[in-house]
């Protein structure tokens, strides 16, 4: 079956333009123009990812992002707008959109970043390549990773992470006790297209500390390593 596209966005031209190029790519494609028919339309339907414009009419696209991700909903999002500054894509990425596209743009490089961040998803629900392990369960204090069912748990309670978040998590435990470089985190989760993006590994460490550390501030799972990077934590209690 070919993937749904989700296209958000109020500029005809650009639905339309959007529209074209993704069904010529072999995608099938749905559109709105607002955040509110967006979130709507995602309440009975699914998409594989979806393309979110910022500037809309009432809710803008950041503020439907935190509500498609209030929904439980970890389709992948990449934010494509006319807006270029460095704030508004630390913003995006930390409420959870997957790649960010300034218009104008072309449409090739749209389509090669939707493939890049759908086969990322796609295998964020598998085992990283790297180290094998002969346990499917891994536990460390409170939390559980079962890597037969994709879940991850704390004090038995099931954590929602996005497919990024799972990868970024499943990659920490294979080199569990190891420093990591945030360079070479970001190749193995994300992959060589978004090298020199090093803040993306931060936000997305962060969103996971929130998630299943007792206390994200004052982090015993997730360590980080000043001036080398981050060190998955299983020789001492986090408690």
């Amino acid at each position: 079956m070919n993937k749904k596209i989700l296209v958000v966005d109020d500029e005809p031209s650009i639905v339309t333009l959007l529209t074209y190029n993704l069904n010529e790519a072999g995608f099938q494609v749905a559109s709105v123009g607002t955040g509110n028919q967006a979130l709507t339309w995602l309440k009975t339907n699914d998409a594989d990812l979806i393309v979110m414009d910022l500037m809309l009419p009432g809710i803008d696209g950041l503020e439907t992002i935190r509500q498609i991700r209030g929904m439980q909903k970890d389709t992948p999002v990449i934010i494509l707008t006319a807006k270029n500054n460095e704030l508004d894509k630390i913003v995006g990425f930390e409420i959870g959109a997957d790649d960010y596209l300034t218009k104008p743009f072309s449409p090739r490089e749209l389509i090669a970043r939707i493939k890049a961040v759908l086969r990322r998803t796609e295998n964020g629900h598998q085992p990283v390549l790297g180290t094998e392990t002969s346990s499917q369960i891994r536990h460390v204090d409170d939390l559980s990773l079962d890597l037969d069912r994709y879940e991850v748990r704390k004090n038995q309670q099931k954590v929602s992470l996005t497919p990024n978040e799972y990868k970024l998590l499943v990659y920490l435990w294979d080199h569990a006790d190891h420093v990591l470089s945030r360079e070479r985190i970001l190749n193995a989760v994300w992959g060589y297209d978004y090298a020199g993006q090093t803040r993306m590994v931060d936000i997305h460490i962060s969103h996971l500390r929130d998630k299943i550390e007792n206390n994200p501030k004052d982090a015993k799972l997730i360590l980080t390593v000043r001036g080398f990077g981050y060190e998955f934590n299983t020789k001492k209690n986090a408690e």
